[in-house]
């Protein structure tokens, strides 16, 4: 029959279904019309959220099959909310569309779909012990039924949240996998729980630990994988050794069944221990002594590498991380081993000769190009470098490779390929193991199995949607296969380190004996682990070692005028890798005596800035500028970003564009902080600062934003239908941006004259969708986490509206804090007209003609009480946290803003997002005294500072003094202090804030 006779052979709605994707539109149109869907198929946004499921057909026939396993009042529940609420509605029908065994599971218990909503309302992603939590509830309400059951049952209920949040874009790869590793230790505590309450004299006797091991150790695990682990185990109480271990025996066997037997509800998945010493072999349990002596006497070169992902799971806490203790040094040890490398590079081949010839082919995880290749690239190059890198020596595949690449030891661009193709491989191996809950690597060979997983994989992949799916799938898996080998073999066959001199041992410049004794009068913690960088550098007849003997005793003098100077050196040593090979870097430090002082001062200065740097070591080049530190200008950050962006030639390459810019902007400005370049005076230094990052994070937001809406037309091939405006909020607004701040903001649009006001609302949510996933994005850059939480209704409201949305909700819902939040709101990127309409719209509301009335003054005091309360972090000390703390920047800020609300619309000047100048303006004006201001502001600078120091000096964000002490004498050194002044600092922190804490009682709160 032609093609155009069957057309005209399917009535028109089974045409329009065809449209959407459904392959069988006439049984799809019978579910839709009949019960108990009757009357839905008229609902387009339902059939749009099924057309943009993996495959239509499966998730209507999982939905029709759930509603009616479901009782009247419940099913007319489920489809209310599945029509209303866009979150269920995603997450019910992404699942149901990418996995027939949990749309089995659904329909056996129907009950379940509640669990997808409660995820949401929570909006979290769990750990462990929520896992825990949740597998106990279960089983007790279960009560004296089979507890096997009952362990399946939460399981599955655990698994269906992870799942939907996986396949709706909510968790990426690392998070799915994390959470699935998270569910197994659950789960095995769980199952523990149950066979000690079974066998109460076996859990007495002994103390049993449980090791994770492979992708579980990793916390790296698949849908449906063995779960690797290991058993050791000691007496407990009065019990003899030998008691002990058949006790634990015991244990860990009922464990092992309760996972692994098959009962009514299924399996979970197998407990294999063959990982565990001599294998199936060897005893199922030992005692650490017994572990230990077998790794030292007897271990083969693959048990060490095994031994890379050991994790204690669960049972005795103490006992697992004993034996992690134990036989960690060993692992660090292999690499010393005869024929280590040859031993790796024989097992991996005898894994690919192991595969049958039938499926090299579609092997995704053994084959040629597959996971494997990626896993024993990266586990060699630990075991290599890990010796004296311990930063190289996490357990998961994907921060492993970042951190080789952070080293220096892989290069950047091979490690994104790899981590790239990594993650697409093992997305793919999830969507496959999904589908049925199998254990399976096999790529499918049936065309319906295909596009069902291409069409999985389109949107977060982004190809193009109208290409087909299945041509897509293998074009993408097959040059990712391509690029892992070649990767691999770079990696593993050749030369490890052909981009970086690999010098000599023995042949030091510095004598061992003299280098050690400097070290230890320096102050280094570890001059043995120092001695070994300084042989790496200066040893060899090279003219690269020889400049480096020249610098580096004078070097070692500036590394140790810090509080880690262990840290500097090693950080030297991590940029002279990378930029050893380059005829500039070593003659620029030789020649220029201030670019090698300031290198080892920002080195030795705390992680963030050697983190920056180390993303792009030619960044060295701009220690030498005279100017070269100076923040850059918005308009200069600016032209710059669009002209970057504007060559990419695709969204996400105009936004790594304008991320890369935003990186070395990044350092430059935490350079010259560090270097105390920014200005003379502390609190000038912090509102450079300040302006510096708003400036450029301004600069990135426009050129993401500008990327988007280019990106938006060349997929649609038609112009954006609306104009768009950016509004910066909270500190962003108010120009004093921290390091470790994300970007608040504000999204609002306006449809162009004639267009679509719902196209236009689509195409705007699209694009601020597009910019934030691009510029949160994994990579190499930093990420800018863009914030819109302080938007109409939170989280649950829409991420962009119309000004004449704000101008409604705002007339007719917001509350006072909203207003209050409108303080700080400023203009910062797109359409700058749109953007002063609604600079306009919200004037008359932060800075009301009347001020504030009492029952609005009484909401800002209950709501500020009630931040104090509850918003500060259990266990922190509110005498030093920076942020919410006793007069710390929320007191600050809270009472400057008050008097903005109450004074704003008579005094002019008050009008400023700028805290500081906003209170030097009360001061001026006499609404404040001007002791208290001085107070207030001196208060908010130190706090400012304390966060900024922080955050230079840890690399991620902090609010209060950090406990280690090498840290808070970096932090100390940093406030002027220096390092072993540390005390003096956090009394003179609590003197300030506990003064700016009484100006706040008595005119916050009156």
């Amino acid at each position: 029959m032609s093609a155009a006779r069957h057309e005209g052979r399917i009535s028109r709605p089974e045409t329009r279904l065809a449209r959407r994707g459904f392959t069988d539109p006439v049984t799809a149109l019978r579910l839709l019309g009949g019960p108990p869907l009757a009357g839905l198929a008229a609902d387009s946004v339902l059939l749009d959220a099924l057309a943009a499921t993996a495959d239509p057909d499966l998730a209507l026939l999982g939905l029709s099959r759930l509603a009616e396993a479901l009782g009247p009042e419940e099913r007319r529940r489920l489809l209310d909310t599945l029509t209303t609420a866009k979150p269920l509605r995603d997450r019910l029908l992404g699942v149901l569309g990418t996995s027939e065994a949990l749309g089995d599971h659904l329909a056996r218990h129907p009950g379940e779909w509640h669990a997808l909503v409660t995820f949401e309302v929570r909006d979290m992603h769990p750990g462990p012990e929520d896992f825990l939590r949740a597998l106990r509830d279960g089983i007790r309400a279960r009560g004296t039924a089979d507890p096997a059951d009952a362990l399946r049952l939460g399981y599955r209920r655990c698994l269906l949240a992870i799942a939907a949040r996986d396949v709706t874009g909510s968790t990426d790869l690392p998070q799915t996998a994390a959470e699935l590793a998270d569910l197994a230790g659950a789960t095995l505590r769980a199952a523990l729980e149950i066979a000690a309450d079974e066998d109460p004299a076996a859990a007495r006797a002994c103390r049993l630990a449980v090791i994770g091991m492979g992708k579980c150790g990793g916390r790296e695990l698949n849908y449906v994988s063995d779960v690797d682990v290991i058993f050791v185990a000691e007496p407990a109480g009065e019990a003899e050794e030998g008691d002990a271990l058949k006790a634990a025996t015991r244990l860990a066997s009922r464990m092992m069944r309760l996972c692994s037997d098959t009962t009514r509800e299924g399996t979970i998945w197998p407990v294999d221990a063959n990982l565990r010493p001599e294998g199936r072999n060897g005893p199922l349990v030992r005692t650490l002594a017994s572990h230990l002596a077998y790794y030292q006497r007897w271990a083969k070169t693959w048990e060490f590498q095994a031994l890379l992902k050991a994790r204690p799971v669960a049972g005795d806490a103490q006992l697992g991380q004993d034996y992690l203790d134990a036989v960690t040094p060993l692992v660090w040890k292999a690499a010393e081993r005869e024929n280590f490398v040859a031993d790796v590079q024989q097992m991996r081949r005898r894994v690919i000769d192991a595969i049958p010839s039938g499926e090299v082919d579609r092997e995704l995880k053994l084959g040629p190009g597959g996971l494997r290749d990626v896993e024993f690239s990266v586990q060699l190059l630990q075991l290599v470098h890990g010796r004296t890198d311990a930063t190289l020596r996490s357990g998961n595949t994907l921060q492993a490779l970042a951190d080789l690449s952070a080293g220096g030891y892989v290069g950047r661009t091979d490690a994104a390929s790899l981590d790239d193709a990594y993650r697409f491989l093992r997305t793919l191996e999830h969507r496959i193991q999904l589908y049925r809950l199998r254990r399976t690597h096999l790529l499918p060979r049936d065309h319906a199995d295909l596009r069902r997983l291409g069409r999985s994989l389109a949107e977060r992949h982004g190809w193009d949607s109208r290409t087909d799916p299945v041509a897509e799938l293998d074009r993408s898996w097959r040059r990712h296969a391509m690029e892992v080998r070649r990767l691999h073999e770079k990696l593993f066959y050749r030369p490890l380190l052909d981009a970086v001199a690999r010098l000599a041992p023995g042949e030091a410049g510095l004598s061992p004996q003299a280098a050690r004794a400097r070290l230890e009068a320096l102050g280094y913690a570890d001059p043995a682990a120092a001695l070994r960088h300084l042989t790496a550098l200066a040893s060899g007849v090279s003219r690269k070692a020889a400049i480096q003997r020249t610098l580096l005793p004078v070097m070692l003098g500036w590394f140790a005028d810090s509080a880690d100077p262990d840290a500097g050196l090693l950080n030297f040593r991590r940029v002279s890798d990378a930029l050893g090979a380059t005829p500039w870097y070593l003659r620029l430090l030789r020649d220029e005596g201030a670019t090698a002082e300031h290198l080892a001062r920002v080195l030795s200065a705390g992680r963030l800035a050697p983190d920056l740097l180390l993303r792009a070591p030619e960044a060295v080049a701009m220690l030498g500028d005279a100017d070269g530190l100076l923040p850059r200008g918005r308009a200069a950050l600016q032209a710059e970003v669009l002209a970057a962006a504007g060559r990419a030639g695709s969204v996400t390459g105009g936004v790594a564009a304008a991320r890369s810019v935003r990186r070395r902007e990044l350092f430059r400005t935490a350079a010259a902080d560090v270097l105390g370049r920014l200005a003379d005076d502390p609190a000038a230094a912090v509102d450079v600062a300040g302006e510096a990052l708003t400036d450029l994070n301004a600069a990135t937001l426009e050129g993401a934003l500008r990327a988007a809406c280019d990106g938006f037309q060349a997929q649609t091939g038609e112009p954006l239908p609306t104009r768009i405006a950016v509004i910066a909020m909270g500190r962003f607004g108010g120009h004093e941006l921290g390091y470790g701040s994300d970007a608040d903001v504000l999204f609002v649009h306006e449809p162009l004259a004639g267009a679509d006001e719902a196209a236009a609302a689509r195409a705007a949510r699209t694009v601020c969708n597009e910019l934030r996933t691009q510029l949160a994005a994994p990579s190499t850059e930093p990420p800018l986490l863009v914030d819109a939480d302080l938007r109409p209704e939170g989280r649950q409201g829409p991420l962009v509206r119309t000004l004449a949305s704000y101008a409604a909700y705002y007339r007719r819902w917001s509350h006072p804090w909203e207003f209050q939040a409108l303080l700080r709101a400023e203009p910062i990127a797109g359409d700058a007209e749109l953007g002063e309409r609604f600079r306009e719209l919200i004037d008359p509301l932060r800075y009301p003609e009347l001020g504030v009335d009492d029952t609005d003054l009484r909401e800002i005091r209950r709501i500020k009480a009630r931040v104090e309360a509850e918003r500060l972090p259990r266990g922190a000390d509110p005498t030093t946290h920076a942020k919410i703390g006793r007069g710390g920047l929320a007191d600050v800020e809270w009472t400057v803003q008050l008097l903005q609300l109450q004074y704003g619309h008579r005094v002019a000047d008050l009008r400023t997002t700028r805290t500081r100048a906003a209170l030097a303006v009360a001061r001026d004006t006499g609404l404040i005294e001007p002791e208290d201001a001085e107070v207030l502001d001196a208060a908010w600078v130190l706090a400012t500072r304390v966060r900024n120091a922080v955050m230079l000096v840890r690399g991620r964000p902090g609010d209060s003094f950090p406990g280690d002490v090498r840290e808070l004498g970096g932090v100390a050194r940093y406030l002027g202090y220096g390092d072993r002044h540390a005390g003096e600092m956090v009394d003179d922190y609590r003197r300030t804030t506990r003064r700016a804490r009484a100006v706040v009682e008595r005119i916050f709160y009156g």
